[in-house]
């Protein structure tokens, strides 16, 4: 098997083929992956029978650690945008933030919205709210545009169980570690949710779009949802998951053995978690029939299966780079004078960064970049839940920067919000690179203090 740097040469042969052929030939990141597995198993010398059992071992054991919570986790975001419980979540923020500060209550519901809801459906979801807002408060319609769709993005690419963030963290090995994810995902993500929320009130509030003063009231979008779910029934399908991580990993970490501790563990499991939130949206279901029961949770599991699938084949990669000699290669190289500390994050934020502005998807950009830094982690001494976490991080700052027309969010906006091109660039493409850089500087801090 050819070792010494070499291997480096091949690595970055698969990401060019991987880029080429995504963001070029638009072949679909499954197929890009798999054959990118394949690519680096023959050009190092693996053999072949161990190459296969790479292949299909990686895809299953990546399956095993998350795949279901993928599923349940698009479940439940199908049906809150099925029974309106995202838009009373979005009425209750309106609430208490007030009319005073519509961008910043635009921004904390996209927050919200899409822990569990892909930001693009979150932005259709609550398109015609943010208009009848920008009409209500007297504000720039492209200001709350940008409001939403930055928020909607910070949540997507950093704070689990959304399908990308989970994803990363099964390839690096740390899906035992959710609730530190999270944690650290919703630190990182509330300066990176200000900068968005700056970007659109200092400068998207100069664009004017056509036709914003015809927009429809506020009052007028709610009767078109008609009765919404209570506040607890809305809320409780994401919470619920998140508390119950978070209690899980407190009584891991404490090593607590106590009274109850093994049903805690068991209910923390990130698996049982998810489902137990699954469990809550069912309570949302307006009637139990074949439209809600089989259509709805087909629909849910329809939206899983391409994130499963680029999930599992970035597993694949990944088994069949652990087993090459690239990480014992990496770990030489740092002890030679390769930079530590805080900057090994530079790396993974790079690849991820490269790799978004090429192809465009967000999710394709967490998984294929956590795949490909999985085996170099151990050399570069990055082994403790809260290093895993912030790789994470920097993986997700890095697949935020920046979405532009090669990435159909980039199009959603432009085409919900009615602004020209030309102006959804400096509004929405500057402002992602706004907040992917302001998510990689609080990720690297972060590293600085707490590592």
């Amino acid at each position: 098997m050819i070792e010494g740097p070499l291997l480096i040469v091949i690595l970055l042969l698969a990401v060019a083929l991987i880029i080429v052929s995504t963001a070029k030939l638009r072949l679909h990141p499954f197929l890009a992956l798999i054959a990118a597995a394949f690519f680096v198993g023959l050009l190092v010398g693996m053999p072949l029978t161990d190459l296969a059992e790479a292949v299909s071992g990686g895809f299953g054991a990546i399956m095993g650690y998350i795949g279901l919570v993928i599923v349940f986790g698009t479940i439940i975001g199908t049906v809150l945008e099925k029974t309106g419980a995202a838009l009373k979540m979005a009425e209750i923020v309106i609430r208490r933030v007030g009319e005073k500060r519509p961008q910043l209550a635009m921004s904390l519901i996209g927050a919200i919205v899409s822990v569990p809801v892909f930001c693009d459906s979150g932005y259709v979801i609550l398109s015609s709210l943010k208009k009848a807002m920008a009409k209500r408060a007297k504000v720039a319609l492209a200001s709350m545009a940008v409001a939403l769709a930055t928020g909607l993005y910070a949540t997507h690419t950093l704070v689990p169980p959304t399908p990308g963030p989970i994803a990363a963290a099964g390839n690096i090995g740390a899906s035992d570690y959710l609730g530190t994810i999270i944690l650290i995902g919703l630190v990182v993500s509330v300066p990176t949710i200000f900068a968005g929320y700056l970007w659109a009130t200092r400068v998207a509030s100069r664009i004017r779009i056509e036709g914003e003063d015809e927009n429809i009231s506020y009052d007028e979008v709610l009767q078109q949802f008609g009765d919404l779910p209570s506040a607890w029934k809305a809320f409780a399908p994401i919470l619920a998951p998140i508390l119950l991580i978070g209690i899980g990993s407190v009584v891991s970490l404490t090593g607590y053995a106590g009274f109850g501790a093994e049903t805690l563990l068991f209910l923390g499991a990130p698996t049982v978690a998810l489902f137990a939130g699954l469990l809550f949206s069912l309570f949302l279901f307006p009637r139990f029939n074949e439209e809600t029961l089989t259509g709805w949770i087909g629909e849910g599991i329809k939206n899983a299966a391409p994130i499963l699938l680029i999930t599992g084949a970035g597993g694949a990669f990944g088994r069949v780079l652990s087993e090459t000699p690239i990480d014992a290669l990496i770990k030489g190289m740092a002890e030679g004078g390769l930079p530590g500390g805080a900057f090994v994050l530079l790396l993974p934020f790079a690849i991820a960064a490269g790799l978004k502005t090429a192809q465009g998807s967000s999710t394709a950009a967490l998984v294929v970049t956590s795949a490909l830094v999985a085996p170099l982690l151990g050399g570069m001494g990055i082994e403790s839940p809260v290093q895993l976490a912030l790789v994470v991080m920097a993986i997700g700052a890095g697949a935020m920067t920046v979405s532009h027309a090669n990435d159909s969010y980039f199009w959603v906006v432009t085409q919900f919000s009615g602004m020209d091109v030309k102006d959804a660039y400096k509004a929405q493409t500057l402002a992602t690179l706004v907040q992917g850089m302001t998510a990689f500087a609080v990720t690297f801090l972060l590293y600085v203090i707490l590592v």
